[in-house]
C-alpha cells in the first residue's frame, strides 16, 4: 500500500515538473492558431488566454499577425508586446486585462504591455484593471469604448502609461482609488479625450503628467482626495471643465 501512495505521489511530481518545463520563455498568438497548440512561432495559440498558460513566469507574449487575441487575465509577471502587428482585445461586456499578481514567490510582480489596442465595444467593463502588482508598463496601447475605467488601478502598485490614447470611456481615462494602500501612476506623452474624466486620482494617489493632451472630456482632472502632479507641459484643455492640478511644477 505504500509502495502505491509512494508511486501516486511521485507521478503527480514529475507531472507537475512536466508541466513547468512545458512552459516556453516565449509564445505566439495568431489570428489562425489554435490555443491547443504550443504557442510556438510555427504552432501558434489563438488567444492570450491560451498563450499564458504556456508562457514562464517573466516570460513575453508576442503577435505574430493583425487579429483579436480575447481578453485575459495576468497572474504572474509577463510581457505581452504586440509592437508593428495591431494585436487587439475585444472586450464587450468584460474587462479587457485583469493583472492580479498575488503569488509570494513571484518577487517582480511586473507587467509590460506594449502595441495593442483594446476595444470596449460600449459594454466593456475596464480597459484595464490593475488589483495587484509591483509595476505595470503600458506602452503604445489604445482603450476605447468601454463603461466604467480606461485604465481602473485598485492595488498599490507604480504604473507607467506611455505613448497611449485613452478616449470615450464611459468613467475615467486613468483612474486612482485604493482603500488601503499607495498607487503612483506616471502618465507620459498620452492622448486622454472623450472620457467621462480625464484623469481622477482618489485615495492614496498620485498622478504625475508629463507632455500629455487632456482633451474634450466632460472633467478634465480630478483629485477629490489624491493628488495630480503637472510639469507644465500638458495641454489641458477643452473640457466641460478642465479642472487643475493639485502641485504644477516646473520641467526637471
Amino acid at each position: 500500500m505504500r509502495h502505491i501512495r509512494f508511486v501516486v505521489v511521485m507521478s503527480f511530481v514529475f507531472l507537475f515538473a512536466a508541466f513547468a518545463e512545458g512552459q516556453a520563455t516565449r509564445t505566439w498568438v495568431s489570428g489562425v492558431g489554435d490555443d491547443i497548440n504550443p504557442c510556438s512561432r510555427t504552432a501558434p495559440c489563438k488567444t492570450f488566454a491560451g498563450a499564458i498558460s504556456k508562457t514562464a513566469k517573466n516570460g513575453e507574449i508576442n503577435c505574430l499577425d493583425p487579429a483579436g487575441f480575447g481578453a485575459v487575465t495576468i497572474t504572474k509577471s509577463i510581457t505581452i508586446d504586440c509592437e508593428d502587428t495591431q494585436g487587439s482585445i475585444l472586450s464587450s461586456g468584460t474587462n479587457g486585462v485583469i493583472i492580479n499578481i498575488t503569488d509570494a514567490t513571484d518577487s517582480k510582480k511586473a507587467v509590460k504591455i506594449r502595441g495593442i489596442s483594446i476595444n470596449g465595444a460600449v459594454t466593456g467593463i475596464n480597459g484595464i484593471r490593475i488589483l495587484a502588482a509591483n509595476m505595470v508598463n503600458v506602452e503604445e496601447v489604445a482603450i476605447d469604448g468601454v463603461t466604467q475605467h480606461g485604465i481602473s488601478v485598485e492595488g498599490s502598485s507604480q504604473v507607467v502609461v506611455k505613448n497611449s490614447s485613452i478616449r470615450s470611456n464611459g468613467g475615467s481615462g486613468i483612474n486612482g482609488f485604493t482603500a488601503d494602500g499607495v498607487i503612483d501612476i506616471m502618465v507620459t506623452n498620452s492622448l486622454l479625450n472623450g472620457n467621462g474624466t480625464g484623469v481622477t486620482a482618489s485615495n492614496g494617489t498620485t498622478v504625475r503628467l508629463s507632455g500629455n493632451t487632456i482633451a474634450f472630456n466632460r472633467t478634465g482632472l480630478a483629485a477629490p482626495t489624491g493628488k495630480i502632479i503637472s510639469f507644465r507641459n500638458n495641454s489641458i484643455d477643452g473640457n466641460g471643465t478642465n479642472g487643475a492640478p493639485t502641485s504644477p511644477v516646473a520641467q526637471q
